[in-house]
């Protein structure tokens, strides 16, 4: 049995929110036996952004049943059955967070049918509920609100089981609330923490940070520290006494912040990461024949490089691939040792500026093109990735090439706009790491939306 469900929230800050509407259908795996459908008095400020998605406004659940007066209804519609969402962790953390205002523990089995649609229904554009229905024509009405978003799901999730005949992966998919064989103290810590991208931070006793890290899922990381049996996990193990955390979405975001609050704080366990973090770097110069060369070399503060790299061997892979996207010289780029054409020309793969056989004006333009593409310097532009929830995106503002900062955003609108949009940043310090590390996420995330500002 399966209790299909969807929450709207107050929006704020994390495991601050509170409930506004809720609907849950039981539902058998062919048809539903059950329902319960209330908006619900948060007793809490509702953002201004949820209001205007959803349409749910204070005035509205002024006379709606508190959470606690709905509580019992919850529990036995979801008795034995396997909670199931879109973005189940979202929806689960929330139950969770609200059975524990009330001192009750809510533990049920749950499936997202965000990661079950990408096992059964791969290579689709988007599996956000509203443009995931809309492709397999599934029909969705009232958007952003409980009752309508749950329906869908219900007629989303018949769809999946029927697509997993023999419910092989459905079954794998279940998630369990496993026992740990972790320490008491530690696995009440680990209990609070959510699967999700952000930065942690671990105290002692004392209230000191002794060591901060990001990872793509808070939750599992910590486990890895707490069971971990090298010299420093260890030493976490012994000294821990809470661990908080901030949800970024963007792992881009989770980098920046790790490396501004390792330098701030100055952690213990962090040593090693408050060296630089990286050693070489691409450079361009301009040789007699009038050609841009390429080059990798250590990291010099006083030169202004093109791109940064934790190694020389992964710089050096770098400019392999951008010789093949670019099609540019292997001499020119440093990676052919010779007096005369190199190896690509041999076999015509270059157009031979390595003996001044291509005119330097249409090699340059070709070398630009990459400078131009893995360097933000003189550039607006803003970068979108991942928010901390499905309907959420999270903005970096670049101005002249200046990193500034990061914030989340709902609507498209917000970030047309450049005064909403530096309203909605938090500032954050521009160096050469911050740099290092937007300039390395671009390069491993092909499919980040980037918009360049008038």
């Amino acid at each position: 049995m399966y209790a299909i469900l969807d929450i709207e929230t107050t929006g704020g800050k994390y495991n601050e929110e509170g409930i506004t509407e809720i609907a849950i259908y039981q539902f058998d795996g062919h048809r539903v036996t059950d329902q319960f459908i209330s908006l619900v008095n948060p007793e809490r400020e509702i953002q201004p952004f949820v209001v205007n998605l959803t349409g749910i406004n204070s005035k509205m659940l002024k006379n709606a049943p508190k959470f606690y007066e709905v509580a019992k209804r919850i529990v036995e519609i979801t008795e034995d059955c396997i909670l199931v969402a879109h973005n189940s962790s979202f929806d689960y953390r929330i139950l969770k967070t609200e059975f524990k205002r009330l001192g009750f523990p809510f533990k049920r089995k749950s499936l997202c049918t965000v990661e079950l649609s990408q096992q059964l229904i791969p290579n689709m554009e988007s599996y956000s509920l509203g443009k995931l229905t809309r492709a397999l024509g599934i029909p969705l009405s009232d958007r952003h609100r409980a009752n309508g978003d749950a329906m869908a799901t219900v007629k989303l999730f018949k769809m999946l089981l029927n697509k997993d005949l023999d419910k092989i992966i459905v079954k794998d998919a279940i998630k369990v609330e496993q026992k740990s064989k972790i320490a008491p103290n530690l696995n009440s810590i680990i209990e609070k923490l959510p699967s999700d991208t952000g930065v942690y931070y671990i105290y002692n006793v004392d209230g000191d940070i002794i060591y901060i890290g990001k990872s793509k899922n808070i939750r599992k990381r910590i486990i890895q520290h707490f069971t971990g049996t090298n010299s420093k996990s260890k030493k976490i193990q012994k000294l821990v006494s809470t661990v908080t955390y901030e949800r970024t979405g963007s792992e881009l975001a989770a980098l920046l912040k790790e490396s501004a609050e390792i330098k701030a704080n100055k952690p213990i366990f962090n040593r090693s990461l408050k060296r630089t973090i990286f050693t070489h770097a691409l450079y361009s110069f301009t040789d007699k024949n009038g050609y841009i060369n390429l080059k990798i070399d250590k990291s010099d503060s006083q030169e202004q490089s093109i791109t940064t790299f934790n190694t020389k061997a992964s710089g050096r892979q770098f400019l392999f691939k951008a010789v093949d996207e670019f099609n540019l010289c292997q001499k020119l780029t440093g990676l052919y040792d010779t007096r005369t054409s190199c190896f690509k020309h041999e076999v015509k793969e270059c157009q031979g500026a390595c003996i001044n056989k291509e005119s330097a004006e249409l090699y340059n333009k070709r070398v630009n093109a990459l400078i131009e593409k893995y360097n933000y310097v003189n550039k607006d532009m803003v970068i979108i990735d991942k928010g901390r929830d499905i309907h959420e995106k999270c903005a970096f503002l670049i101005e002249n090439g200046t990193f500034k900062g990061f914030g989340f955003f709902d609507l498209n609108h917000q970030i047309n706009n450049k005064a909403i949009l530096k309203s909605l940043i938090t500032p954050m310090e521009n160096n050469r790491d911050t740099k290092h590390i937007i300039q390395s996420y671009l390069r491993r995330n092909k499919r980040l939306k980037l918009i360049e500002l008038n």
